[in-house]
């Protein structure tokens, strides 16, 4: 984790008016996650990442649940993302990811992946460090993947980039009962 306490701190029910209300309305009555108590601060704009995340992590987008979480996990990873990193743990694990392959992620696209998952790493791992898929990563994607997939691919890296960058600076910190990755522990 980067901080260890929040520099915006998640809102109780209490805080939370009509505004607040209506970005969460699709939240049922479950526990509310502190990243979205925590954007709940900025309603208008959690609204707005609600239905850009929601295509990313729907069916809408053509890369598969599994691997969808591997360019996620990898993406959480390097922007050394303790949130992020421990809430697709669980979903990754849920999607058809083991635990063995979970640290893999944390190793690259060298740690004993099939082709196409190793590109996928690839991928995530330029788009990480310069905004763009090489010519060579780009055509072994596309030797396994679809364009529609492909294009996924940057939408899902970028998305979660983007959501790394909110939950490392407003310091969002773990929801109860959860454990953050010991490499992921100070940075």
């Amino acid at each position: 984790m980067r901080l260890s306490q929040p520099r915006i701190a998640p809102m109780s029910d209490a805080e939370m008016g009509p505004e607040q209300k209506e970005a969460l309305k699709d939240f049922g009555d479950g526990p509310l996650l502190n990243i979205f108590r925590t954007l709940a601060r900025a309603p208008k704009a959690l609204s707005r990442f609600n239905a850009w995340g929601g295509y990313v992590l729907s069916r809408r987008n053509d890369l598969p649940a599994r691997e969808r979480e591997i360019v996620i996990l990898r993406i959480g990873y390097l922007c050394r993302s303790g949130y992020e990193f421990t809430q697709h743990t669980r979903i990754g694990l849920n999607s058809g990811l083991s635990a063995d392959e979970i640290e893999k992620i944390k190793r690259g696209a060298d740690a004993g992946w099939s082709d196409a998952d190793a590109a996928l790493i690839r991928a995530s791992d330029e788009l990480h460090a310069d905004q763009f898929i090489t010519e060579p990563t780009w055509t072994e994607l596309r030797r396994h993947f679809s364009e529609k997939q492909a294009m996924d691919v940057v939408f899902t890296a970028g998305q979660y980039t983007q959501v790394s960058m909110m939950l490392n600076t407003f310091g969002v910190q773990l929801d109860a009962g959860q454990t953050l990755d010991p490499e992921l522990k100070a940075y």
